[in-house]
C-alpha cells in the first residue's frame, strides 16, 4: 500500500538545479493526498517565473510513478514568492512590496527602460503581481511605453498607482507634462523617491521593478538609503563605452550593497529580416565577459530589431503585443533567470562581486 511518507521519501531525490537542495527538504511539497494507488500533491515553487518548473514537474511525476502500488500521479505546480533583501539592516520594508529590483545602466541609450518595462511585463505574464516605478525623474518614458496617459489619484491616505497590463505603475510623466522639465537638486530627487515609495499604495507586489536613471548618482543613493533593495539589474550595450560604465555602476551598488542580481545585454546582434544573418552592430559578448569578471550571472541578450522600437513607440511592450515573437521570448528568458536569482537570494546571502584589480 501507498503511504505518504513513501511519496515523500521518492521526492527526494528531485532537487531544486539552483539551491542544490531536495524539493522536500526545501518545503516545496504541499499537500499530499494518497488514496488506493492515486497520487495527488502540490510543489510550490518560490516564483510563478520559475525556468524549470516543467522539468521539475515532469521529474516528481516520474519518481512517484515508480513506487509500487501507484495507479496514477497528478502533481499541482504553484508558486510563493519569498522575500528577498532583508539582510539589509536599517531599512523598512515597503508595504505591500515584497521585493524591490532596480533596473539601472552605467550610461543613457542602452534601452533600460525598454528591458524595465518588458522584464516586468514578463513577470506578470508569468502569473507574478509585479509593479512598475519610473524612477528616471528627469527623463519619465515608462508612461509613453505603457501607453498611459493619466494622472495619479488618491483614496485620501496614500497615492493610487495607475494599472496597464496587469502591473502597477507610478511615474513622475503622471506629474507634468510632456514638454515640461523637471529641474530639481538632490534633496528634491530624494523626497519624490521616498513619496514613491512610503505614500503610494502598492498592493500585494511579488515584484516592484524600479526603472533608475542612468549613472551613478542621487537616485541611487536615494532608493539604496529607502528601502531594503533585493537586487539591481544591470543592463549594458556590448560595446566598449557601455561595458566600461557598466562595471562602475556595478562598483556603485557594491558600495550601496545592494546585490547585483546580473547583467541584461541589450542591442546584443540584429538578424537581418530578409537574409536571416545576424550582424554585430555594437560588436557582441561585453555583457556576458563582464558578468564573467564580475562573478554574477548574464541574464540574456536581448536582439536590436525594429518590433522592439516599433511595439516600445507605440505603447504596448513587445511582450504584450507579440508574445510568441524571439524578441518576447529573449525577454521572458531574462526575466526567468531574474526571477531565479532573487529565489537563490532569498534562502542565500548575497555572493558580492569580484574584487577590482
Amino acid at each position: 500500500m501507498v503511504t505518504e511518507s513513501a511519496v515523500l521519501e521518492a521526492l527526494r531525490a528531485v532537487r531544486d538545479p539552483d539551491l542544490h537542495r531536495d524539493i522536500v527538504s526545501l518545503g516545496f511539497v504541499k499537500h499530499v493526498q494518497v488514496t488506493e494507488g492515486e497520487v495527488a500533491f502540490t510543489i510550490e515553487l518560490t516564483t510563478p517565473a520559475c525556468p524549470v518548473k516543467d522539468q521539475m514537474k515532469a521529474q516528481a511525476e516520474a519518481a512517484v510513478r515508480q513506487l509500487a502500488g501507484v495507479s496514477s500521479v497528478r502533481v499541482e505546480m504553484t508558486a510563493s514568492v519569498r522575500q528577498a533583501g532583508s539582510m539589509l539592516s536599517g531599512r523598512q520594508p515597503v508595504p505591500g512590496v515584497k521585493n524591490v529590483i532596480a533596473v539601472g545602466a552605467g550610461k543613457g541609450g542602452v534601452g533600460k527602460t525598454t528591458v524595465s518595462v518588458n522584464l516586468a511585463m514578463a513577470l506578470a505574464r508569468h502569473g507574478s503581481r509585479v509593479g512598475l516605478l519610473d524612477g528616471d525623474i528627469y527623463g519619465p518614458n515608462v508612461p509613453h511605453m505603457l501607453g498611459v496617459n493619466t494622472q495619479l489619484s488618491t483614496d485620501g491616505e496614500k497615492i493610487v498607482p495607475a494599472e496597464q497590463h496587469g502591473v502597477q505603475v507610478v511615474s513622475m510623466g503622471f506629474l507634468t507634462s510632456d514638454d515640461s522639465p523637471v529641474i530639481w537638486r538632490g534633496p528634491m530627487l530624494h523626497g519624490v523617491i521616498q513619496q514613491f515609495f512610503r505614500e503610494v499604495r502598492w498592493e500585494n507586489l511579488d515584484y516592484l521593478v524600479v526603472d533608475m536613471p542612468p549613472g551613478t548618482g542621487d537616485v541611487a543613493l536615494s532608493l539604496s538609503q529607502t528601502v531594503p533593495v533585493a537586487g539591481a539589474v544591470l543592463v549594458t550595450t556590448p560595446q566598449t563605452v557601455s561595458v566600461a560604465d557598466t562595471r562602475r555602476a556595478a562598483r556603485m551598488y557594491q558600495k550601496l550593497n545592494v546585490p547585483v542580481l546580473g547583467i541584461v545585454e541589450n542591442m546584443s546582434y540584429f538578424v537581418c529580416p530578409g537574409c536571416g544573418r545576424e550582424a554585430d552592430l555594437f560588436g557582441r559578448g561585453g555583457g556576458e565577459a563582464l558578468a564573467t569578471e564580475l562573478g554574477v550571472p548574464f541574464l540574456g541578450a536581448i536582439p536590436l530589431q525594429q518590433p522592439i522600437r516599433v511595439a516600445s513607440d507605440a505603447g504596448v511592450p513587445i511582450v504584450v503585443s507579440a508574445p510568441d515573437s524571439i524578441e518576447a521570448h529573449a525577454f521572458m528568458q531574462t526575466a526567468e533567470r531574474m526571477a531565479a536569482q532573487l529565489s537563490i537570494a532569498s534562502y542565500t546571502e548575497p555572493i558580492p562581486l569580484a574584487p577590482a584589480e
